[in-house]
């Protein structure tokens, strides 16, 4: 216990000691080193570990300070308020702790919490900016520095054309805002670097504060900065007509003032209601021109404000509630080896469980051996964890200074965990040897089984039932060992088996059944060849379409005959059909096992469906490529697919010069950037839907 209370010290005492390296970096030198996800998930590790074991915390903390320290080359400002920094939550139940949080505090003050209400505010990625007017001019503008003390850059604010300089009353107050960078800003200033010779910015963020950092006050003006102000702080001893009975008429005030607020603020009464507005804003959040990471929530009475308080760095009556972050770092527990259905060993990531893009993760591909040298990776390293929409997590960094020495490294293994064979690397013809290891036994168990869960998958037969652990159970009674067994399961086969009851039994069987009338792109990714996946078979599906010419249904037999006719060539001449995809086609279908295998399919009544004939110059979509991303809404990303395949479009899952239209879902990944930059066309679901409606 001793032991592991000493280990838990020293991880808190590494994560100390990096976040201040990384915080320094980011807010005093302009320079961040890791995302400000990657950033935001250690502190949130660290105050999870310290309110978890409050003996490792430190009174005062380097890391407490609310920014950093400011730069010698401007004017030192000591602020007339104290400027705070945000905690962050991430979750429901962490709203739900700090409104529990807040209560206590206000029962022991006699204060109810049936009058608590809150203001959802947008939370901007941009500079924090103090702005002091007197007798309505401004007089100083300052960035919030370590929350004391600031630097004076008011020349540079003065740049800004949204912030006045003379207000519309003549009231001293001190105001708080987000000085912000628009993306076609950053993109246009990184072109621009790019040219001179200059280090590009990170983000947005990092831009506005290198421009507010600008010792030219004309460089700044060419950068067109923005900004949003919603906070204010009357000057006690000067004029101030106004009383401020609530949050929402700070935001009222302010906009009276001349000032420009962010009209996305939202009043509710409880956590429901801002939940509800959380996850109705978050499917929105990429169409806005400005950085968006999350909302503040704040209590709206500005007495239950002043009651609560605040901590050492943070007020307690507001929080940033932080969108899902695509980001994050966590653990890596241990690396299993894993073997496909095309008998490649993948190595996988074991993770401490981590919340990111709206899912707990707790695995990773690693993809190869050589993957896991590039990132000179070993186990019980910290590491960046990267995830968006629909995307398969990966890990792309270590954060080697969190090391403690404990770590491992790790060697994949000279036979398959598996069944004991020998695995080797593979080489196509004119190729160098692939990274990949394969295990050389035909016949592997987990070979055979990824092959028929794979098989039977949606992206194949569609078999409902027919799941990982059944394909498993079946395997090991010897039920099923090549895809044709599956058509050949009888009842008297499942009713002995465990979790096989009548009707369980009937419902799988009527599946099966149903799924033997199939369409020819799904049955041609069901094979599992490699290198080819859904978009590639469908590709195939169409040029094999045309020798058919109007024939509606085939067998697979019928199908055997035309394609083991077919040379690598044919297979290339097909646009979007590789070298290496055309490779494997010839060897899978000049196999004759399994060309037998596919021809007892025909004999147990599999038929394949090759579906209306598609028109390509009817529709307005024809030949126009489509690429997805995110989570769609009212249809499933299969639904979407077909659909534009049926009007004689194209379905890719990458960005190019060529593609037509990039479909944007919720929780987008990184291809929207890509596309912004190519000058791709981004629609939503419902201009999708109307495009080809």
């Amino acid at each position: 216990m001793a032991k592991n209370k000493e280990k838990i010290g020293d991880r808190i005492n590494k994560l100390r000691l990096e976040i201040e390296r990384l915080r320094e970096k980011y807010h005093v030198y302009n320079d961040p080193e890791i995302t400000d996800e990657t950033y935001t998930s250690l502190r949130h590790e660290l105050s999870v570990l310290e309110e978890k074991y409050p003996e490792f915390k430190l009174v005062r903390s380097k890391i407490d300070r609310v920014a950093g320290k400011p730069l010698e080359k401007f004017e030192k400002t000591i602020h007339l308020f104290r400027q705070w920094s945000l905690d962050d939550v991430f979750s429901p139940e962490e709203l739900k702790n700090w409104e529990d949080k807040n209560d206590r505090i206000l029962e022991k003050k006699l204060l109810s919490k049936s009058k608590f209400d809150y203001v959802c505010e947008i939370k901007i990625d941009g500079l924090h900016i103090v702005l002091t007017y007197r007798k309505g001019e401004l007089a100083m503008g300052a960035t919030r520095g370590d929350g004391r003390v600031g630097e004076n850059v008011t020349q540079n604010i003065k740049t800004i054309k949204s912030i006045p300089l003379v207000l519309s009353q003549k009231v001293d107050v001190v105001v708080e805002g987000e000085c912000w960078l628009s993306s076609q800003e950053l993109e246009r200033i990184n072109k621009e670097r790019k040219e001179n010779g200059e280090p590009l910015f990170a983000n947005a963020r990092n831009a506005a504060a290198g421009s507010i950092r600008q010792l030219d006050p004309s460089i700044v003006l060419k950068r067109n900065l923005d900004s949003f102000i919603y906070e204010i702080h009357p000057i006690s001893e000067g004029f101030f007509p106004f009383t401020i009975k609530s949050q929402i008429e700070k935001l009222e005030i302010l906009e009276r003032l001349g000032f420009k607020v962010n009209k996305n603020y939202r009043h509710c009464n409880n956590l429901s209601e801002i939940q509800k507005y959380y996850e109705e804003f978050g499917k929105n959040k990429n169409k806005f021109e400005y950085g968006i990471d999350g909302m503040v929530v704040k209590v709206n009475s500005p007495e239950y404000q002043a009651n609560l308080g605040f901590t050492g760095k943070s007020p307690r009556y507001a929080v940033a509630y932080k969108f899902p972050a695509e980001t994050a770092t966590t653990i890596l527990k241990e690396i299993h080896v894993q073997v496909g259905r095309t008998g490649a060993l993948t190595p996988v990531a074991v993770l401490e469980p981590i919340n990111i893009a709206g899912s707990v993760v707790s695995r990773a591909s690693l993809h190869n051996e050589d993957e896991i040298k590039r990132l000179d990776l070993k186990i019980g390293d910290t590491v960046v964890l990267r995830k968006a929409g629909d995307i398969i997590p990966e890990i792309v960094e270590v954060i080697k200074n969190l090391r403690n020495g404990s770590e491992r490294s790790f060697r994949m293994p000279s036979i398959c965990p598996v069944c004991g064979s020998k695995v080797e690397k593979r080489k196509l013809a004119k190729e160098k040897e692939e990274a990949a290891l394969y295990c050389s036994n035909k016949k592997c168990f987990a070979k055979e089984r990824e092959k028929l869960i794979y098989f039977a998958s949606k992206k194949g037969f569609d078999i409902e039932g027919m799941g990982d652990k059944i394909i498993e159970q079946l395997m090991e009674n010897d039920l099923i060992g090549d895809i044709s067994d599956i058509f050949q399961i009888k009842e008297g086969d499942l009713l002995p088996l465990p979790r096989f009851a009548e009707l369980s039994v009937r419902n799988l069987l009527d599946a099966i059944e149903k799924s033997k009338f199939i369409k020819i792109e799904k049955f041609i990714n069901a094979l599992g060849i490699r290198y080819i996946g859904e978009e590639t078979a469908f590709l195939i599906a169409k040029f094999i379409k045309e020798d058919f010419m109007d024939k509606k249904v085939v067998s697979p037999y019928k199908l055997t005959l035309l394609v083991k006719e077919k040379t690598i060539s044919d297979w290339q001449g097909i646009k979007g059909v590789g070298e290496k995809a055309s490779q494997s086609l010839h060897e899978y279908f000049n196999d004759k096992n399994r060309l037998e295998e596919i021809n007892k399919l025909s004999k147990l009544g599999v038929r394949i469906d090759l579906g209306e004939a598609i028109n390509n110059t009817a529709s307005s979509i024809a030949k126009t490529s489509f690429v997805f991303t995110g989570s769609l809404e009212t249809l499933s990303r299969d639904q979407a697919k077909e659909i534009v395949r049926n009007l004689g479009g194209e379905v890719s899952s990458s960005i190019s010069k060529n593609t037509g239209y990039l479909v944007l879902g919720k929780d987008p990944g990184s291809k929207l950037e890509k596309a912004k930059k190519l000058g791709i066309k981004v629609i939503d679901e419902e201009e999708f839907k109307k495009i080809t409606g």
